[in-house]
């Protein structure tokens, strides 16, 4: 569940850009980049949704951006060498210099249709002028 405003609550403008800038990444997990337990090891998973939010920020408001926080991550279902993960990115909140990001990962099996959603997290970002200070990130 989103911790900010509803797309309703958006000026059109901006909940058009939101809109446009959602960012989806699919990856493979190979084993590789498991736990010994044979799962996706989480420092992985949260430099992906770090990644993913980043890039869903900067297709926002195309401004240089540096990650601040990264709010509660919630491991809801390991994800098993051998499947599939979908990062999905999309803007939330937009203040004054900063962006929020909700990040979900969906767990797809390689071989059947089955999807779940595994991982959700909220990352912020702020907008940064040439001498790394913020700066509004709306209007363009």
């Amino acid at each position: 569940m989103p911790l900010s405003q509803t797309p309703t609550q958006f000026p059109e403008d901006v909940a058009l850009r939101i809109e446009q800038s959602e960012a989806r990444v699919i990856k493979a997990v190979f084993p590789s980049i498991t736990n010994h337990h044979n799962t996706l090891f989480g420092g992985e998973a949260l430099a992906w949704m770090d990644e993913t939010a980043f890039i869903a920020a900067t297709r926002f408001c195309r401004k240089t951006l540096v990650t601040v926080s990264s709010d509660r991550i919630d491991f809801n279902k390991p994800i098993p060498a051998g499947s599939l993960a979908e990062i999905i990115a999309r803007v939330i909140h937009v203040g004054n210099t900063s962006i929020k990001v909700e990040v979900n990962i969906f767990v797809e099996d390689m071989y059947q249709d089955l999807r779940e959603h595994a991982i959700r997290g909220v990352f912020t970002f702020v907008a940064v002028d040439e001498q790394r200070k913020p700066t509004a990130v709306w209007p363009l």
